[in-house]
């Protein structure tokens, strides 16, 4: 065994390694990306790896406690500057930390392995146009982002990453994302590994769950007979929130339903739209969550139409949590579905009337319970576990390269 060959049998071999993990913000009450680095962060704690997290701001109280901190300070700067200060700030204490291999989840360089779960930049740029249903709106926005020095300075941060001299080992989390960066950045297949995301089982404990959904759903003012879709998100705009409204406007009129819509406190321009599309009484705003396994636990399904999404944590959650899915072609989760066996895939969110057909097939118990049995079956066919057995073997990949060399 010579070469490389010969470091990667050697780095397989160690128990444990010494692993820097880095993201400018870890809040896990914020969902996403920063739940699931708290959920890697307590693997790989458990696995006896020592890691390390590089960051300015962090909720101990739900991240393991045997994690190592390194707190980065940043001078106050616009927006579009914060992710060069955080990724500079990075590279300059990681450079004589002696770690086996570094970790990146979104604008940083100079790291052994890049995990972009956001997707790329580019990619996400693109796709952002179609939120606008209208050719006028979408040439206006093209317009404004040529316009827009935020959209240059990641443009060019981007391309740091991934063209620069020192190539990271980039791991994807769809085919999806793999055909962006082909088609954005002509990358060789050898350069990116395809994990699909994965989510930390144990968040959603299923001890007391029909007591728990029956008083949540009471707290909201749900009906025991009324089905509830859930729509969670941040960007509201990006994940579909307007079209999913018109497309209640489509739905039967007698119809017991309601949508819960949960994740951003800036619900005013939405509630604003239901009112004027006259379905404010079937829509409950709740704002921001810390309770968001009770939201899954009320809900009858997911409805997610989201207009750029890598591959959707909160899909893979409401699978966890055996909810029927409705979403789109653009989040890369749909790889993970069979429809119409564990809910139905989308093409156009702006299609409302397709939409609206989707969801009042869910409003049937019997089809609602088929795919609710389905979608805990799409669950357990990628589990977490499996999700950083393969992660581990880049990690190790990546030391035994950064060894060799």
């Amino acid at each position: 065994m010579h070469g490389l060959g010969c470091v990667f049998y050697l780095i397989d071999r160690v128990s444990s390694m010494k692993i820097a993990l880095c993201y400018e913000s870890v809040l896990p009450a914020r969902g996403g990306c920063e739940t699931y680095i708290a959920d890697l962060a307590r693997r790989l704690v458990d696995d006896r790896h020592e890691v390390h997290l590089y960051a300015c701001r962090w909720d101990a109280s739900v991240l393991p406690e045997a994690l190592h901190y390194h707190p980065l300070v940043l001078k106050r700067s616009p927006r579009f500057v914060r992710p060069w200060s955080f990724a500079a700030a990075c590279t300059s204490a990681l450079e004589n930390a002696g770690h086996d291999v570094s970790i990146g989840f979104d604008k940083v360089w100079g790291l052994d392995v890049l995990y972009p779960q956001g997707g790329l930049h580019a990619a996400t740029a693109a796709h952002n146009l179609n939120k606008y249903s209208h050719w006028l709106p979408r040439t206006v926005a093209r317009v404004g982002k040529w316009l827009d020095v935020a959209h240059w300075s990641y443009a060019a941060l981007e391309r740091r990453q991934y063209l620069s001299a020192h190539r990271p080992i980039v791991v994807v989390n769809s085919n999806m994302v793999r055909d962006h960066f082909k088609q954005f950045y002509h990358a060789e297949p050898s350069e990116l590994r395809v994990v699909r995301s994965a989510i930390d089982p144990a968040r959603f404990h299923e001890e007391d769950r029909p007591r728990r959904r029956a008083e949540f759903r009471k707290s909201l003012g749900l009906a025991s007979d009324e089905t509830a879709a859930l729509f969670i998100a941040m960007n509201y705009r990006l994940k579909g929130l307007e079209p999913l409204l018109h497309a209640v406007r489509c739905m039967p009129p007698n119809a017991s339903f309601r949508l819960v819509v949960a994740g951003n406190r800036r619900t005013g321009p939405y509630e604003r739209l239901a009112s004027r599309l006259g379905v404010s009484q079937r829509v409950l705003f709740l704002g921001p969550r810390r309770d968001v396994q009770n939201c899954y636990f009320a809900a009858d399904f997911l409805v997610h139409p989201t207009f750029y999404d890598p591959c959707s944590l909160v899909v893979l959650e409401g699978l966890a949590c055996g909810l029927p899915v409705i979403t789109t072609r653009y989040n890369g989760a749909h790889e993970l579905l069979t429809p119409p066996r564990e809910g139905y895939v989308i093409e156009d969110p702006h299609d409302h009337a397709h939409l609206a057909w989707c969801m009042t097939q869910l409003l049937d118990p019997l089809r609602r319970t088929a795919c609710a049995r389905e979608a805990r079956r799409a669950a357990l066919n990628w589990t977490f576990e499996e999700h950083y057995r393969s992660l581990l073997q880049v990690f190790k990949e990546a030391a035994a390269r950064k060894l060799a060399a």
